[in-house]
């Protein structure tokens, strides 16, 4: 496939280019393993990265004074993970900040495993999928004058149909699935509900009354009483990666419900009508033609293109899909190349993927830490007695965690009770480890 020119995105993104001095960026709730990506991906930054979930009066006390004395810095906020009083301290000293997201375009693996992301989004505003408040990608989209930008349109349209020929997800897996077999013959109409994490932040912002995925199969089964409703669970879900939220054995009288991985490519076959609370898949959807039902308000609803549940006053701005393509796929994210960290375009990404499954190389293996290495002195305790605690404490976190929890804990024990969101064990973490590092 052939590499258009890159286009330089119309939305402020941090610059890569700009020499002299290093940026001092404070980095705000960038987990552990991730930290070494990012200072990969922007050598001019000198990050000083803020321990996970620091209580606001900590920002307050320590960390505002210290961004204060510092020399025009930056500050990066991982999803909109932000303590409280950030932004208006932020806006009242002039200093820019930038919401983060994994771009639509994430691994080659079918959930995030801890591998480098493939593209990321970057947001002066809020993060994309937060309805609430115009994110610089809603104002791109309701305001970019895409007809006289026919080399960017027909950009777009070459990245969707390479998109839909090889099958590119945001998650990507190269499983084989005999679609005949799984969903069965065809003799009505088929509809495919799509499952979400329910407590993911896309849903949080994104769709203001509280929905679940089984209310979702239930919205499809009334209103298409007579159709077969396929319910595709969540790969995190699947994969034990996060925990679900309602069980979708209560439902199993509505529908079919998929047990086993499908690439999401793979699921969109012989399916006439898709129904998403805010996930991407909606819009992998609607650039095969299908119809949309969105119950939440996700970046690709309010354009003209969707059956929209929750509207959305300040959309309304009627997009072409090649239109709105090219807004979320070629203006908005930056593509990186996980291995050296430089920017690359999104043809260079895609065309990754697929050398990929090819037989080719993309650098995107999981990350896995060495391990902590035995001490005699240290946070593991004199003659470093704490490790013996791994293998005691190991089982019970795999029997009340997720799938890859027990495997990440015995990598690092001590970050993973630090990263771990709920406060209470978070606690247990600081009396096992009560030594930082």
């Amino acid at each position: 496939m052939p590499l258009p020119e890159q286009q330089h995105s119309p939305h402020p993104t941090p610059d890569r280019s700009a020499p002299g001095a290093p940026v001092v960026t404070f980095a705000f709730h960038i987990h552990g393993w991730k930290q070494a990506v990012f200072q990969r991906y922007f050598p001019e930054c000198d990050f000083v990265f803020v321990p996970m979930y620091a209580r606001d009066n900590e920002f307050e006390e320590e960390w505002a004074a210290r961004i204060l004395a510092t020399d025009k810095p930056q500050i990066f906020v991982w999803s909109l993970r932000a303590p409280d009083g950030l932004r208006s301290f932020a806006a009242e000293n002039g200093i820019p900040v930038f919401f983060i997201e994994d771009g639509f375009i994430r691994s080659v693996e079918a959930n995030a495993s801890r591998t480098p992301p493939l593209s990321l989004a970057f947001d002066t505003g809020t993060a994309y999928f937060d309805c609430r408040t115009p994110s610089d990608l809603e104002r791109l989209l309701a305001t970019y004058d895409f007809d006289n930008d026919p080399r960017l349109l027909a950009r777009a349209a070459e990245g969707i149909r390479f998109l839909l020929e090889t099958g590119v997800s945001k998650y990507n897996s190269d499983m084989k699935t005999d679609i005949d077999s799984l969903y069965g013959p065809k003799t009505v109409k088929r509809v495919l509900v799509i499952g979400q994490v329910e407590d993911d932040a896309s849903i949080q912002f994104g769709c203001l009354p509280a929905v679940t995925n089984n209310d979702l199969v239930r919205l499809a089964a009334a209103e298409n009483p007579d159709a077969q409703i396929i319910y595709k669970p969540h790969p995190d879900i699947l994969n034990r990666v996060r925990l679900a939220q309602s069980d979708p054995q209560d439902v199993r009288h509505l529908c079919q419900i998929l047990t086993e991985p499908l690439p999401m490519a793979r699921a969109f076959e012989t399916v006439d009508h898709v129904y998403t609370i805010t996930s991407l898949a909606g819009f992998e959807a609607l650039l095969r033609g299908l119809k949309v039902t969105a119950q939440g308000c996700p970046f690709y609803a309010g354009w003209g293109l969707t059956d929209d549940r929750q509207p959305n006053p300040r959309r309304g701005r009627n997009l072409s899909i090649a239109a709105l393509f090219a807004g979320a796929y070629l203006l908005y994210p930056r593509y990186f190349e996980p291995e050296t960290g430089r920017s690359i375009s999104f043809e260079e990404t895609v065309d990754g993927i697929r050398r990929h499954f090819a037989g080719g190389n993309v650098a995107d293996k999981p990350y896995r830490a060495s391990g902590p290495k035995w001490q005699a002195w240290g946070p593991y305790g004199v003659l470093g007695w704490r490790h013996l605690l791994t293998p005691i404490v190991s089982p019970f976190i795999a029997g009340i965690g997720h799938g890859r929890d027990a495997e990440n804990y015995r990598e690092d024990p001590i970050q993973f009770f630090r990263e771990l969101s709920n406060p209470k064990f978070r606690l247990i973490g600081r009396i096992l480890y009560p030594f930082d590092k």
